[in-house]
């Protein structure tokens, strides 16, 4: 039993998903059987009335769900407390964050970068991270307010809000709010994306922005919705650029083809209140983004994304590229990072058959985070919106997004942030063809619609029951590196400066990274380092003469701090 239960455990969450959701399955069949036939849809009950009520006042039902879910983040906190990061993009946006909170857009080089050398961290030219400044930005707006994750939380909330407007412009104003109210369930409050600091909540949340400027500029085209437009699109370009071209481009394209064909408004207006505007904002943001490149990368035109992969990577991003020259590698743990995890992952992918499997293998992770099985009951509809003729775009726009993320190497949920508010329209349009099906004279679709979000209500409470009883059902909260910053902290709170060697041992796992620093490292009470060997280590500790200094091992058993006895 104790084998069969290690073998269920990183799959129990889901099973215990799977499980609601056949519950709920039967017991609404049992009761639908048990009850007498109807000819007529079921009537609102007091619950959906006020709900159709809040949804009708579009303001107030945009504000609602994004307060909704930070208000119900935030009273989690006793119990799931505050993420801390762990993986490599999370300490590089952290980096960016700090930079950005201290007024800086970039950080120079420091005269021990070697030490520093780490994952998805540009050292030279200058020391920043690698990627785009939109995650950055919001971290540090959580970081001037008392911590990077408040940043997080509220861009997660202002993402449910964008979506609930963005699909008040494709569906009625109920089901707009019950597409936004699902997106938070789903996504806004147990998800990575709150509990972590990766930010895909931002990209998702321009997406939004994009999407449901569209059909507003079409049918009025005003300069409210044209702005928001330009603002969604420089969000994208600076968080996730590439799945934020695949998914602007056919949007785009339909822009460019209505203000060809219209009738509706006057040339004029369209010139004034859309293409000028759009382009306006675009060019400043064009600018500023090149201006930050030029800082970080000495080239407005070179994002320090393309200088990290040039100089760390040998696998390329795209699966027709060729893999570049092995670079020189001053550290074990990195080379196999880049030559070992990133080629052969590289490499599974290049014939067909793997192809074919990289693409099977990424739809789980996303599926499960998106969806999961209390989702995809109402997808069961999407032949039928086919025939829908206001989701042939939507539909294009899904199609376009799927081939552009085949062809990327590697492929995480929160790549295809952009197209978040996309399968929740899709998912709302499946649950409105949904309602109408019947069986044998019951309405088994619309009881379906109606136990979706209880039990998206009902899976989050049977979590936090679990983590408050101490249940195992899912990894331990708050997520994160806790044993790097429970260390983290303890120097924190000790007195002096801290210098802390990294030694890794060989067979040390290179996703479980403990070397990050501060943007002014200098300037930290806490430096990270890496031990490169006696004669190295020796100049590392003469700059840094006055600091108490620990050895640390992170792959022992039980890893703690060794000091050797005084400062140097």
């Amino acid at each position: 039993m104790a084998q069969l239960f290690q073998r269920l455990a990183p799959h129990l969450l889901l099973l215990t998903e799977v499980f609601v959701v056949i519950t709920t399955g039967f017991l609404i069949f049992w009761s639908q059987w048990r009850s007498p036939a109807n000819a007529h849809a079921p009537r609102p009950g007091v619950l959906e009335r006020a709900f159709g009520r809040l949804a009708k006042q579009r303001r107030l039902a945009v504000l609602a769900v994004g307060g909704g879910v930070i208000v119900a983040r935030i009273a989690l906190i006793p119990i799931l407390g505050i993420p801390e990061p762990r993986w490599h993009d999370e300490y590089s946006f952290l980096l960016a964050a700090d930079t950005f909170a201290h007024g800086r857009l970039t950080n120079p080089t420091h005269p021990m970068w070697m030490h520093f050398e780490t994952f998805h961290v540009l050292q030279q030219p200058t020391y920043m991270s690698m990627y785009p400044p939109g995650q950055g930005l919001v971290l540090a707006l959580g970081q001037l307010l008392g911590h990077p994750w408040i940043g997080q939380l509220l861009i997660t909330g202002a993402m449910a809000s964008a979506i609930c407007w963005m699909l008040q412009a494709w569906v009625p104003p109920s089901w707009a709010l019950l597409g936004a109210v699902l997106a938070g369930l789903r996504i806004g409050i147990l998800s990575y994306w709150m509990n972590s600091y990766f930010c895909g909540s931002l990209a998702a949340f321009g997406g939004a922005l994009v999407l449901g400027a569209l059909p507003r500029i079409m049918r009025q085209a005003r300069l409210r919705d044209s702005a928001l437009m330009g603002v969604g699109l420089a969000v994208l370009a600076n968080t996730r650029p590439y799945e934020g071209v695949v998914f602007s481009l056919p949007i785009a394209a339909a822009l460019l083809l209505w203000t060809a064909t219209q009738c509706r408004v006057r040339a004029a207006a369209v010139w004034t209140r859309t293409v000028l505007p759009l382009t306006l904002i675009l060019a400043v943001s064009a600018v500023a983004t090149g201006y930050y490149f030029w800082r970080v990368s000495g080239d407005p035109f070179v994002m320090p994304y393309q200088v990290d992969r040039s100089t760390y990577a040998v696998a390329p991003y795209f699966i027709w590229q060729l893999m570049r020259p092995e670079p020189f590698y001053r550290h074990d743990v990195m080379r196999r990072f880049y030559l070992g995890f990133e080629v052969q992952d590289y490499e599974a992918g290049r014939s067909a058959l793997g192809l074919l499997r990289r693409v099977l293998s990424k739809i789980p992770h996303s599926w499960q985070l998106y969806a999961g099985p209390m989702l995809t009951v109402p997808l069961l509809a999407l032949p039928c919106i086919f025939r829908d003729r206001k989701m042939r775009f939507p539909l294009v726009l899904a199609g376009v997004m799927a081939i552009g993320v085949v062809i990327e190497v590697w492929t995480a949920a929160h790549y295809i942030a952009p197209a978040t508010c996309l399968f929740f329209l899709l998912l709302v349009q499946c649950m409105r063809h949904l309602r109408w099906w019947r069986w044998n004279g019951r309405w088994l679709g619309a009881a379906w619609v109606r136990a979706v979000p209880m039990m998206c209500v009902g899976m989050i409470l049977l979590r936090v029951f679990a983590v408050a009883t101490g249940t195992r059902m899912e990894p331990n909260w708050p997520r994160g590196n806790l044993q790097r910053a429970a260390m983290l902290k303890v120097l924190d709170e000790a007195p002096g400066l801290h210098l802390v060697m990294v030694r890794y041992a060989a067979d040390h796992g290179p996703n479980e990274e403990w070397v990050y620093n501060r943007a002014d490292i200098d300037g930290a009470k806490v430096v990270w380092a890496r031990a490169m060997g006696p004669q190295q280590d020796a100049e590392l500790l003469r700059y840094f003469q006055g600091r108490h200094v620990w050895t640390l091992c992170p792959d022992d058993p039980n890893p703690e701090l060794h000091s050797d006895g005084g400062s140097h």
